[in-house]
């Protein structure tokens, strides 16, 4: 199963009611392409670490989604492109027990190993030269 995180950070000007409506009508979209929200979390009204079209806050609300298959946010990500509602998002995939065991399996290159931890595997020893 995929996990995936959405955030996305709605206009100031819209009141919890509509930030709500606007929510669950994403919420019904990903829904309707195979995900489930495992989790909604609204975080309110916050400070943007930039401005965005003259506004310096926003919205803030994060969905944990669960998918089966592939991706379940094509016709939710299309309509916060389209929406002048939303200020930005932003869509992430949680799969960190992959990410951590591919990390692992990264060689380091020789230059950042310390000396004494550098060993000789191809059979010849530094007492035999």
């Amino acid at each position: 199963m995929r996990r995936y995180e959405l955030m996305f950070v709605a206009d100031p000007r819209l009141s919890d009611e509509e930030v709500v409506g606007l929510s669950q009508d994403f919420q019904k979209m990903i829904t309707d392409e195979g995900g489930v929200i495992a989790k909604e979390e609204s975080w309110g009204k916050r400070r943007l670490a930039y401005p965005i079209n003259k506004l310096t806050e926003g919205h803030y609300v994060l969905l944990h989604v669960q998918s089966e298959g592939g991706s379940p946010f094509g016709m939710a990500r299309q309509r916060m492109q389209q929406s002048d509602n939303v200020l930005r998002y932003l869509t992430v995939r949680m799969d960190a027990g992959r990410l951590r065991e591919r990390a692992s399996r990264i060689p380091i290159p020789d230059e950042e190993v310390a000396p004494e931890a550098v060993t000789q595997t191809d059979g010849d020893s530094k007492e035999d030269s």
